[in-house]
């Protein structure tokens, strides 16, 4: 395992999560039943310094379950899905068993200069869904499609209130959904705004790429900041071509007489399964950009982790 250097304000931007977030990524599993939690300021140290020990920078290759592997680049770190899970939770957050991990930036050792600063993280899951049929990819409208997912957020935001977060509303696409058939490739992202926020308020985005493979897909959500999702945008598409399924868990290994056939279309991880959870992210991601400087930087010095996120360790033959 070789050792991940990834500058302070991705720990900042972190701890800004930690502190502020409210629940997300919670539509595969229950709420957690209410216990004396454990101080939160120590379980979010403890989860911080977690993920930084079990870091892997780039490159390396990383093993998704028995499906696929993300040949990951230099400057790119991967938080498994262990460490990613409690910094999740963390966070507010309460991730289901589809998590793979995170990938946050690495910065090789270098300080990155000011402007340069990367503010993101990808969120990776595989869902079993069964094989998606890409049919109707042929014939979608992006308007019936923008105006399907905000029908689907208006529902899911009977949930937030009970959670007791803000409702969302969907503006307009940021990148239309664009489907490439000869690699089963779908990307979308689209611009939200929490209803109660001026026009004008600091948001989050959620770039959305998916893999498509046999018997379900590998989604990478990348999560950052309206100002910069147009420079960010490369960084999703980097790794979604560097992820390849395994032979025999292809999406043109799919056999019809013996495989089982997802129970919706490629639309739908558009349109309303992906309203469950569009903009939970983002709303994170917004907390962290807001209040990163003003809450994140002061708990990194608290804590002495000083200017790396990540420090030096041993090469180690796991891969995740």
């Amino acid at each position: 395992m070789s050792a991940a250097r990834t500058l302070a304000p991705i720990v900042a931007g972190l701890w800004g999560l930690c502190l502020l977030a409210a629940p997300a990524i919670a539509e595969d599993a229950p709420a957690a039943p209410a216990t004396s939690a454990p101080d939160p300021r120590t379980e979010a140290e403890a989860a911080v310094m977690a993920a930084q020990k079990a870091a892997i920078a780039g490159p390396h290759e990383i093993a998704l379950r028995d499906q696929a592997v993300l040949q990951m680049p230099p400057k790119f770190a991967y938080i498994p899905a262990e460490e990613s899970r409690r910094l999740l939770k963390a966070m507010g957050n309460q991730p289901g068993e589809n998590l793979l991990g995170m990938i946050v930036p690495d910065s090789g050792g270098e300080e990155a200069s000011e402007g340069e600063e990367a503010n993101w993280i990808v969120v990776m899951e595989y869902v079993d869904s069964g094989h998606i049929k890409e049919d109707d990819a042929k014939e979608w409208n992006a308007d019936e499609l923008l105006k399907s997912l905000r029908e689907g957020t208006e529902q899911g935001n009977e949930e937030r209130r009970k959670l007791g977060m803000g409702e969302l509303q969907v503006l307009r696409w940021i990148e239309p959904p664009t489907y490439a058939a000869d690699t089963h490739r779908l990307v979308w992202s689209a611009a939200t705004k929490d209803k109660s926020e001026p026009g004008d308020a600091p948001r989050g985005v959620n770039y959305n790429t998916y893999a498509l493979g046999r018997e379900g897909y590998v989604s990478l959500n990348l999560v950052t900041d309206y100002e910069t999702i147009e420079k960010e945008k490369a960084v999703a598409r980097q790794l979604l071509a560097a992820l390849q399924f395994k032979e025999g868990r292809r999406y043109a290994d799919f056999t019809e007489s013996t495989d089982r056939i997802a129970e919706y279309g490629l639309a739908a991880l558009v349109g309303g399964l992906a309203a469950k959870k569009l903009g939970l992210l983002a709303v994170i991601a917004a907390f962290a950009l807001k209040f990163a400087k003003v809450i994140g930087v002061a708990a990194i010095a608290a804590l002495g982790i000083g200017a790396k996120f990540f420090g030096r360790k041993k090469k180690d033959d796991g891969a995740s």
